[in-house]
């Protein structure tokens, strides 16, 4: 009995482990930036993040992203999140 249930533990841990997205995952804000370059609607883990040295983007204020002060990049509940004002 005992080393099924140790089976279906393992099992079971296995499953709500790769359910995490790690390319999200983060402990501070600090560890999130956002997921493109230009007019970001989502954020990600700082070492999962594009190079945007160089890159331009229109003074184009989109909506519902982070541009000119509609949200910033957050880390809630250890997950890098876009947070709309």
């Amino acid at each position: 009995m005992r080393p099924i249930f140790l089976s279906l533990v393992l099992v079971s841990l296995f499953f709500l482990v790769s359910c995490i997205n790690t390319q999200k995952s983060c402990n501070l804000d600090s560890d999130c930036v956002s997921t493109t370059c230009c007019h970001a609607t989502d954020a990600i883990n700082k070492e999962f993040g594009s190079n945007c040295a160089g890159q331009l983007c229109s003074q184009e204020c989109v909506p519902e992203t982070t541009d000119c002060g509609q949200g910033e990049i957050k880390c809630l509940e250890n997950e890098c999140k876009v947070v709309l004002d």
